[in-house]
């Protein structure tokens, strides 16, 4: 199969389990595989209204886990008061953290916060070595977010409670599929050990060919390249198990997805239900309604298969 014969088998809709909600495009980092493009220059954010409607949202779907995304959104200024609320409704709540947040003016008691409301954290940290961090996020970078580890393990994160959860996210440098992520774990472990620090697990994910990461390959001749290798290493087996059967995503204008990915291609949901505030009826985007699919799903079954909960099997 080819680039331009290639067509995403199709997808139904599971039990919603996992409301993403995208706080905003404003982050304090500007990383070249960043598939929203966020930066510090960026203005958007989800206004009150629709921050309002989440723990809503959660208590009429019976949805389990809210997962906060951005840019960083813990930049957003209604953020904690989300996360009490969201954890008052009964949710899990994951913050996907990008552990410099943690040391930016303003921001000392966040880890404490976190903490305290028993948020998991899924943290982003693509390499164990700082030369390779640095050049994908920054200089710097890699010694702020050990700190930040060190920060979240000082109050029990990453030592197997299932609330304070810290999870780490590797997601490789270039246009190639991200190793098995069993072994990638133990050297992870390994090499953080050695630096005192500690997690739960890790959690490999390939670059998606979109937004920032797809113009970079786009400019190095690449892009065709890598769209290619994704649809050669399509695994069917990891089908079933995608994240978007069990997950919406939402961006900061309320406006609900299949998948983040989607939502930064503006990919509407091909089902019933298109805004944040049409998930208050248990009809819109139910159980077995398709799922809007497009070549770049190809990114999450190749290989080992990619979700924003690591790779969908054990090996490939």
């Amino acid at each position: 199969m080819t680039v331009a014969s290639m067509e995403f088998p199709p997808l139904r809709r599971s039990v919603l389990t996992t409301l993403q909600v995208n706080l905003g495009y404003r982050c304090n980092q500007s990383c070249s595989h960043c598939h929203v493009n966020a930066g510090p220059t960026r203005t958007e954010m989800m206004g009150q209204e629709l921050l309002e409607l989440i723990p809503d949202v959660l208590k009429i779907r019976g949805i389990s886990c809210l997962d906060l995304t951005g840019g960083a959104p813990e930049l957003h200024p209604g953020f904690r008061e989300l996360v009490i609320h969201a954890r008052a409704a009964g949710a899990r709540v994951l913050d996907r953290c990008n552990l410099t947040i943690l040391s930016e003016p303003g921001q000392e008691s966040l880890a404490a916060f976190l903490a305290e409301q028993r948020v998991g954290v899924v943290a982003s940290l693509p390499c164990y070595s700082a030369a390779n961090v640095d050049k994908q996020r920054g200089n710097g970078v890699f010694e702020r977010s050990l700190e930040g580890l060190r920060q979240l393990n000082a109050l029990g994160y990453g030592r197997g409670d299932a609330m304070r959860s810290l999870d780490l996210v590797y997601n490789p440098q270039g246009p190639f599929l991200p190793p098995p992520q069993a072994g990638l774990e133990q050297d992870y472990k390994r090499e953080l050990a050695a630096l005192g620090i500690c997690f739960d697990r890790l959690l490999t994910l390939a670059n998606m060919p979109v937004q920032r990461f797809a113009r970079q390959l786009e400019l190095q001749g690449q892009l065709a390249d890598y769209q290619q290798l994704l649809v050669e290493a399509h695994n069917p087996a990891n089908v079933e198990a995608v994240m978007c059967r069990g997950l919406v995503s939402v961006d900061w204008q309320g406006h609900l997805f299949d998948c983040d990915f989607n939502q930064q291609l503006g990919l509407p949901p091909a089902g019933s239900g298109r805004h944040l505030r049409d998930l208050l009826n248990v009809e819109a985007l139910a159980a077995d309604q398709p799922i809007q699919t497009a070549p770049h799903c190809y990114g999450c079954t190749a290989g080992a298969g990619s979700s924003c909960g690591g790779a969908l099997q054990s090996a490939a």
